[in-house]
């Protein structure tokens, strides 16, 4: 009779100390998620990548604030009593560790394990034995001081690092010194906005249409650096990166750049990027020696170099003034960072 007493108190803790584990991660990854700036995830770190990777908002939602709901439906499932609760929790517990070893492999795809992500993770994994063992053995909460106790165990799960996030302010991002140098390089009073491109990567496509009017409305007070980080895995990228360099070099850099961003990737090939400079009356010949010249490859590897001296670990990556930005962002997001940078350099 101890010996299952035990049992039940084991199980119960077990599965309040995964839920209340996952909630106060989903909490911790939530506020970076809402803030301008990370507060718990350090900028260039593993978190700060996935946090900025393609998978962090699938349909739009962030996924902590899934995590929140999820977690916090399992404690309250974990505390309550009953068959149908102790059946939800076993669902909500399955569910959840179908979906944290899915994330954990998202991220060995992407090379960055966020560790508040993995302890989310691992949490809904931890979850699912005990259970599956108080389903089976129709274990409620050993006592309803233990509910109690429980409950209040979730509340500050969740509180504490929301108030913490809430109450903590950002740490202002540092600026690396490739990026600095070219703020220094900037007219006075100019917002200088250093865009890290792939023309072939459909995230680069994303923020340049978002981009695009937002320098048009503002272009005497933007000065536009762009770095090609053209990407291996994208085999029209090297060729349309060449094709950007030499519209620099003959003086067409900004429309050759949206040329390339506005033609379909199926025609970021070399004949496809000759087309485009003789529809800008680029002088053919000159464009066909820039593209063959060795000094076009090293300038991207240049580039490349810089952005790896940025800290830079996704693309597309743009910095506003001192403000980074990794990853497709919605036209709020770059109106507000122009604005603030704007107003920093005086206007």
């Amino acid at each position: 009779m101890r010996s299952n007493q035990t049992s039940i108190v084991l199980a119960f803790a077990v599965s309040l100390a995964a839920a209340a584990a996952g909630l106060a991660a989903s909490a911790i990854l939530a506020i970076d998620s809402v803030r301008t700036a990370a507060v718990f995830c350090l900028e260039g770190s593993a978190c700060d990548a996935v946090r900025h990777s393609a998978y962090a908002n699938p349909l739009g939602v962030p996924l902590p604030f899934a995590g929140l709901a999820g977690f916090a439906a399992l404690g309250i499932a974990v505390v309550l009593e009953g068959r149908r609760a102790r059946l939800v929790g076993f669902a909500l517990s399955v569910g959840g560790a179908l979906v944290g070893a899915l994330l954990l492999a998202v991220q060995a795809h992407l090379g960055h394990f966020c560790p508040y992500c993995c302890v989310a993770d691992a949490s809904a994994l931890a979850s699912v034995l005990p259970a599956a063992w108080r389903l089976r053995k129709g274990a409620a909460p050993p006592s309803r001081r233990a509910r109690y106790a429980g409950a209040a165990v979730l509340g500050l799960a969740a509180a504490v690092p929301l108030g913490l996030g809430l109450w903590i302010p950002p740490a202002p991002p540092s600026v690396p010194p490739v990026i600095a140098s070219e703020i220094a390089r900037s007219p006075r009073g100019d917002v200088t906005i250093v865009d890290f491109v792939d023309f072939e990567c459909p995230f680069c496509r994303t923020m340049n249409a978002e981009l695009e009017p937002l320098l048009a409305s503002h272009k005497d007070r933007v000065r536009l650096v762009r770095r090609q980080v053209p990407l291996r895995s994208h085999p029209h990228a090297l060729d349309a990166a060449r094709a950007a360099c030499c519209g620099e070099r003959l003086g067409e850099a900004d429309a050759m750049a949206e040329a390339l961003f506005h033609a379909p990737v199926d025609e970021l090939t070399p004949e496809g990027c000759e087309n485009i400079a003789q529809r800008l009356r680029l002088p053919v010949v000159a464009f066909r020696a820039c593209v063959s010249d060795p000094s076009t490859d090293a300038r991207i590897e240049a580039d490349r170099a810089e952005f790896k001296a940025a800290g830079g670990f996704a693309l597309p990556t743009l910095w506003i003034g001192n403000q980074p930005l990794v990853g497709a962002q919605p036209v709020e997001t770059l109106t507000q960072a122009l604005s603030q940078a704007i107003a920093r350099v005086g206007g």
